[in-house]
């Protein structure tokens, strides 16, 4: 069973790597035709789309944090 899910995910990552670089050259394509706020605003999409993750992270984090501590008590 673990050689199939090895050579499932190698197959997986063999396949999504041309779509996933086709995506980092289109936005860089459209960052280097473009100006200099159009590169501000691509930077300051992708800070704001990676904060959301974090953001929930900390959250469940800290929610499992009080639950246990809640028990504790």
């Amino acid at each position: 069973m673990l050689k199939f899910k090895r050579q499932f995910s190698v197959l997986f990552l063999l396949l999504t790597y041309n779509i996933a670089s086709a995506q980092c050259a289109m936005c860089k394509a459209v960052v280097e035709n473009g100006d200099i706020s159009m590169a501000e605003g691509v930077n300051n999409g992708i800070t704001y789309l990676m904060v959301f993750p974090y953001l929930l992270i900390g959250v469940l984090f800290f929610t499992l944090y009080s639950y246990r501590k809640k028990i504790k008590n």
